[in-house]
């Protein structure tokens, strides 16, 4: 079975693949939003949507860290690197501009979930620092919500939880 975006609401439609031939044009209607798309089958020449991306967690070249997205009914494992500076969280979706998105069909997740702010201290090690943007639903951290004001250090391999997803700090050199 392949999975299809669709571009308005970006939900996830099925199809057996191995019904029909490359280079075949395929019309589909999102039960979702009822939008009416196309797609050809066969090699695409767009980079790779990040379900067909390498899920090593080895850390990027920066070495700033990962957060690693544990797959679940909403979506499938992700590792996404973080930066240096305000990690801005959230579930992705068109329109909403944030530099951390997560592939989800979570809606209690909000598009601006959490910030994880990440800088280096003077003794140049890696600090991690976790606030709520804020969300609907909060954010928790080892099943403790943050209130709206507190910002809380986390370690390597803290499990934090944004509606119905968790995520696990991998914690960069």
């Amino acid at each position: 079975m392949k999975r299809v975006l669709c571009p308005k609401c970006e939900n996830y439609l099925s199809f057996d693949e191995t019904k029909y031939t490359e280079g075949q044009s395929l019309v589909f209607v999102c039960e979702h939003c009822g939008k009416q798309f196309s797609i050809r089958l066969g090699k695409s020449k767009v980079k790779a949507v990040r379900k067909e991306e390498d899920l090593s967690e080895e850390l990027t070249d920066e070495g700033f860290g990962s957060i690693v997205v544990i797959a679940n009914v909403f979506g499938f494992k992700q590792v996404i690197p973080l930066a240096e500076g305000d990690n801005v969280i959230g579930r992705r979706c068109v329109g909403t501009v944030i530099n951390t998105p997560i592939e989800t069909g979570d809606m209690s997740m909000d598009r601006r979930h959490c910030i994880i702010n990440v800088k280096r201290n003077k003794a140049g090690k890696l600090v991690y620092t976790l606030r709520d943007a804020p969300s609907l639903t909060g954010t928790f951290l080892h099943n403790e919500v943050l209130g709206d004001k507190d910002r809380m250090r986390i370690e390597d391999g803290a499990i934090m939880t944004l509606g119905a997803t968790s995520i696990i700090l991998k914690a960069g050199k």
